[in-house]
């Protein structure tokens, strides 16, 4: 028994050779992390896709300036840009002699639950790739790989940003081929944590952006809460996605942590407070005012004696902080989820301020959809950012996201509604076939028509069913940031 049991823990241990299992091992050895199963196999698959990035094909360079009129260029590749998408590739082995490197790696696309160790394991892969460690010796292999590691909404934001950019130069130009040249030039190895599409101008994006990048020998390795499958559901003109779920699972190892059960973030989380809360009709004045002294020290210092400061944001936009010092800035859970702001927006302030307070956060439940959808998606940007988020609110912490359900009959024959609405025969307001219905946790029934109901459309279903999955993920995050060491401070 005790040889069975010694085999099995060396078995355990031997997964691996690679830079990323040394990384993981120095964490396990240090106590930082827990030794786990699926992490372990997926160390091996980073390992195995860092030893083929050494014979990665380099990216072929285009040398004319693009113009509206680049299609009647007599430049080969400003030709080759303008050609459908599946003959890129071949006239790219042709022209540039890449026969010679080889087939490039698949990319990986990651899912499973939150705080399985996705985007852990995925930060130690892209930490052990340098320019040493994929350098070879053979003068036909790629030297140099150029990375980039970013969360989706800030990499899309940028995409956009791009086109934006291209537009006003060449009002009539195609910008999709010529940023895809852009960024593969940039970064050869692309890391996208948190990918999730529930954007409309993104569906329509990726499909031709990320074909033109794998054209361009671009790896891509991202991690999400969602299957491939499960991508872009129930969105608007989703038919017209579906060719780019194709092309991920054709092109990239679709790697599963479902099964992963335990949230690591939560043991790992420093001891230390961020998260404060008190409802004043349950615990009085003086809970209150407590609580507000802890804000004030956290702010520290003293406020700007400039009345505003103007924080400029992508695409010309700005977001005003009108209380503020060196390093905090201090906002009402209003000014920032209940106006129009988004990850650009949360992105700049989390840029030039390492600690954010946000003050009076309700609870958040399905009556808050945008303000919640907002949250989330300042509290993804602090995280990444690693930008201390201190929080006063109504309510504990977890109980501050009321997640909801939906489930589905559907009887008007829409497939991609499955698992999504309820659909009851007897016509409603927007149909004389069928009502939409959403069913609450509590079981309550409300209407959505496709028009719209209490402010609530159809169409921004999906995005409230996004939402709802989300809310695991921040609360777990919010309690890995709940340390007072947390941060950049």
């Amino acid at each position: 028994m005790k040889t069975k049991i010694a085999q099995h823990r060396v078995s355990q241990r031997c997964f691996s050779a690679g830079p990323v299992a040394a990384a993981y091992e120095l964490k396990v050895n240090a106590g930082e992390v827990r030794r786990d199963d699926a992490q372990v196999a997926l160390v091996a698959k980073f390992d195995a896709l860092h030893e083929s990035l050494a014979s990665l094909p380099p990216v072929p360079v285009r040398t004319d300036d693009p113009t509206e009129n680049s299609r009647t260029s007599r430049n080969p590749l400003s030709r080759l840009l303008a050609r459908p998408l599946a003959s890129t590739q071949s006239f790219l082995r042709k022209k540039f002699h890449l026969w010679s490197y080889g087939s490039p790696p698949r990319g990986m696309y990651i899912h499973g639950t939150v705080g399985a160790g996705k985007s852990f394991l995925m930060d130690l892969f892209y930490a052990s790739v340098t320019e040493d460690s994929c350098c070879n010796n053979n003068s036909h292999k790629h030297a140099t790989i150029t990375k980039r590691r970013a969360h989706f909404h800030e990499f899309m934001l940028d995409v956009h940003h791009r086109i934006s950019v291209y537009k006003q130069k060449h009002p009539r130009g195609d910008a999709i081929p010529i940023i895809a040249q852009q960024l593969a030039q940039e970064a050869q190895l692309l890391c996208l944590d948190e990918f999730q599409v529930t954007d409309i101008a993104d569906a329509m994006i990726l499909k031709r952006l990320f074909s033109l990048l794998l054209d361009c020998n671009v790896v891509v390795v991202a991690t999400s809460n969602r299957s491939p499958d499960a991508l872009y559901k129930g969105g608007i003109n989703r038919s017209l996605f579906l060719p780019f779920i194709d092309m991920l699972k054709h092109t990239s190892d679709i790697i599963s942590m479902e099964d992963a059960s335990k949230d690591y973030r939560l043991e790992n989380r420093v001891c230390g407070q961020s998260y404060f809360w008190s409802n004043k009709d349950v615990h009085g004045d003086n809970n209150v005012n407590n609580m507000q002294a802890q804000l004030e020290e956290i702010f520290g210092g003293t406020a700007s004696e400039t009345e505003s400061e103007i924080i400029p944001v992508l695409s010309g936009r700005t977001v005003q902080v009108t209380r503020l010092n060196d390093r905090c800035a201090w906002f009402d859970f209003s000014e920032l989820c209940y106006q129009s702001l988004g990850a650009a927006d949360y992105i700049s302030l989390c840029g030039r301020f390492p600690v954010l307070i946000i003050d009076h956060v309700p609870q958040l439940d399905a009556k808050r959809l945008n303000e919640a959808r907002r949250f989330v998606t300042l509290i993804d940007a602090c995280y990444e950012s690693h930008t201390r988020l201190v929080l006063a609110a109504q309510v504990p912490l977890d109980e501050l996201f009321v997640d909801f359900e939906a489930q589905v009959e559907s009887s008007d024959g829409d497939e991609e509604l499955d698992e999504e609405l309820i659909v009851n025969e007897k016509g409603g307001n927007s149909s004389s076939f069928a009502t939409t219905m959403i069913r609450t946790k509590e079981g309550k029934y409300y209407e959505w028509s496709a028009t719209g109901r209490v402010g609530v459309s159809l169409a921004q279903f999906s995005a409230a069913n996004d939402l709802a999955f989300s809310f695991r993920r921040a609360a777990s995050r919010l309690k890995e940031m709940g340390g007072k060491d947390w941060g950049r401070q």
